[in-house]
């Protein structure tokens, strides 16, 4: 990928990033706090997909790879959710 190709991805993250904090300083999450939670967690989600796929590589490299990076993740989750979970 070329600089215009990262130029692209750095915009577009821009774009959610920014859309995040519009999202947080309308006051949308006192007014509506679940459907801005849920819009807020999607855009982070394609954030983190967007610099894993492409600043990360990983959009390259083999299947094998990226499944062994989600199993970390679903991982990753499961033992902070039983932590939370363990907390209350």
């Amino acid at each position: 990928m070329d600089w215009k190709g990262y130029t692209v991805i750095y915009v577009v993250l821009f774009v959610f990033a920014t859309a995040q904090a519009v999202v947080e300083f309308t006051g949308l999450v006192d007014s509506a706090y679940w459907p801005a939670f849920a819009l807020i967690m999607v855009l982070s989600v394609v954030k983190a997909v967007g610099v894993a796929a492409y600043y990360q590589h990983l959009r390259w490299e083999p299947r094998a790879v990226t499944y062994l990076v989600l199993g970390g993740t679903v991982a990753a989750l499961a033992l902070t959710g039983a932590a939370a979970y363990s907390i209350l």
